[in-house]
């Protein structure tokens, strides 16, 4: 817990819910930020982070809002006498159906773990949108969105539940990263072409390389989910990309023959990386490139673009 006294903002990372969500809270149940200095905004004590914290976990459990305020309201203050404030019970005795894993990912990991276990998807664009403009996609990617999603993989792996906290995540990552593609259009041909293994489905991994690849000013085609084999040796061939990203998340669909046919084409591309937990090393073909991670996969497709484009202006 934490003695400062904090922004709204501040708070709002720390619990994992939108600043629209605290000042409802502060207009409709009193909780509100206690601290004030004239000439300055609010801020919310240790005291008030304390009940706001209740009012999240109460809430996100099921109970109404306005009983949740009344809980939060009757919490002593933590700092007369060094109070420790208790757990709140809820009152059908249920404890909000778990955590979301995130392992050593930081405080707004968890808050966005948080925000998804609540189904809060204000809270979560909110989460992913400051990200993004603090530190940009490869950094968000890395440090906040895929311990999220694995974590969330990992619960439904468990329990077979979270489809629904999976869904939404999806659906707000993807929106956020196509508004951060949006933001930065390269100019130029574009030399990178994205897709999807043959009846591979998992598309964000490839939307965040697309604005990654958009951040640093590199121009691309994505074609998305599910590329037969035969489709995308025909985009190769009519496009002559120099180079192309194909995805696979899973075993099932890391056939390397895809990789075979994209080496045989007409228009063969400069590079061909195989992207993805589903590739095993061990069975690509000679010539295939297996970045580790987004962060060198842009910095493959970035190269390699420059080297084209240097060897046309020579």
């Amino acid at each position: 817990m934490v003695d400062e006294a904090l922004s709204a903002g501040a708070v709002a990372r720390r619990l994992g819910v939108a600043v629209t969500t605290l000042r409802t809270w502060h207009q409709r149940y009193g909780l509100g930020p206690s601290e004030h200095i004239p000439g300055h905004h609010r801020r919310y004590t240790r005291t008030d982070l304390v009940r706001l914290e209740i009012m999240r976990r109460l809430t996100a459990e099921g109970v109404s809002p306005a009983e949740a305020a009344r809980w939060a309201r009757q919490a002593p203050d933590p700092m007369a006498n060094g109070t420790v404030i208790p757990t709140p019970i809820h009152p059908t005795g249920r404890d909000g159906g778990g955590t979301i894993p995130v392992g050593r990912a930081g405080p707004a990991a968890r808050g966005l773990a948080r925000a998804a276990m609540r189904l809060d998807a204000a809270a979560i664009s909110e989460t992913i949108a400051h990200a993004l403009a603090a530190g940009g996609v490869v950094a968000t990617w890395d440090a906040l969105l895929r311990p999220v999603l694995a974590g969330i993989g990992e619960r439904h792996a468990a329990t077979a539940g979270l489809i629904e906290v999976e869904h939404l995540v999806s659906r707000c990552v993807s929106e956020a990263l196509a508004a951060a593609s949006r933001a930065k259009v390269p100019t130029g041909p574009a030399r990178i072409l994205l897709s999807c293994a043959d009846e591979e489905q998992h598309t964000l991994p490839l939307e965040a390389l697309a604005a990654a690849l958009a951040e640093a000013g590199v121009s691309y085609r994505m074609l998305g989910a599910r590329v037969p084999v035969a489709a995308l040796v025909e985009a190769v061939n009519r496009t002559g990309p120099a180079a192309v990203v194909l995805w696979s998340h899973t075993r099932a669909t890391a056939d390397p023959a895809q990789l075979s046919a994209l080496l045989a084409a007409p228009r063969r591309p400069l590079l061909v990386l195989a992207a993805g937990p589903g590739w095993r090393a061990d069975t690509l073909p000679a010539g295939v490139v297996r970045p580790v991670d987004l962060a060198e996969a842009v910095s493959l497709s970035t190269a390699v673009r420059d080297a084209l484009d240097q060897s046309r202006r020579d």
